[in-house]
C-alpha cells in the first residue's frame, strides 16, 4: 500500500481495501472463535475475546454498508477456513487454541499499525483512525491474554504460529483485492 493518499481516486481505493480487509479479518476471527468454542464450549477467556471480535465485525459491517464497499468475495472460504482452524487448534488442546490467537493477533496488530500510519498522513479519516486504534489495542490485549494462558508452552509453538501467520498474511493480501 502506498504511504501517501495522493488523490481522491487513490485514497478511495486504499480506504475501500482497508475496510474490506478489516471486515474480512474480523469475520475470519469470529469464525476461528466459533470453531474453538465448538470444542472448548465453556472457555470463558475465548468467549470474552469472541464477544469483542463480534463488536469489531459489527462495526466493519456497518462501515461497509455506509460507504457502499463490497465485501470480499472470499468470505465463504474465510467462513469455512476460520471455523476449521478454530476447531483444529482447539482439538489439539487449549494451548494450541491460544497459540492460534497469538499468531493471528500479531499479524493483525502489525496490519492495523500499517493502516494507522497511512491514515495519519492524510488525517481526514479521524473516525476510521479512532476505530482502528481501539481495535488494535483490543487485538494486542487478546494476544497478551493468550500468552498469559500458556500459548508458548505448546509443543511445536514456533512451527504452528509461523504457519498460521503465513495463512493470515495471505488472507489479508487476497481480501484486499478479491
Amino acid at each position: 500500500m502506498k504511504n501517501k493518499l495522493t488523490n481522491n481516486k487513490t485514497k478511495n481505493k486504499i480506504i475501500s481495501e482497508m475496510i474490506r480487509v478489516n471486515q474480512a479479518g474480523e469475520f475470519g476471527a469470529q469464525k476461528i472463535y466459533e470453531g474453538q468454542l465448538a470444542v472448548l464450549k465453556n472457555d470463558k477467556t475465548i468467549k470474552k475475546m469472541s464477544e469483542q471480535e463480534k463488536k469489531h465485525l459489527e462495526t466493519f459491517n456497518k462501515i461497509l454498508i455506509k460507504r457502499g464497499i463490497r465485501p470480499t468475495a472470499l468470505s465463504p472460504f474465510w467462513d469455512l477456513g476460520g471455523y476449521l482452524l478454530g476447531v483444529t487448534t482447539a482439538l489439539i488442546d487449549r494451548k494450541a487454541a491460544m497459540a492460534c490467537t497469538v499468531a493471528v493477533e500479531e499479524v493483525i496488530e502489525e496490519h492495523y499499525k500499517d493502516q494507522q500510519n497511512i491514515l495519519k498522513k492524510d488525517n481526514t479519516e479521524k473516525e476510521l483512525i479512532k476505530i482502528i486504534n481501539k481495535f488494535r489495542e483490543e487485538e494486542i490485549e487478546h494476544k497478551d491474554i493468550a500468552l498469559e494462558h500458556n500459548a508458548q508452552d505448546l509443543k511445536g509453538y514456533q512451527l504452528m504460529t509461523k504457519g498460521i501467520k503465513t495463512i493470515t498474511k495471505l488472507a489479508i493480501f487476497l481480501s484486499k483485492k478479491i
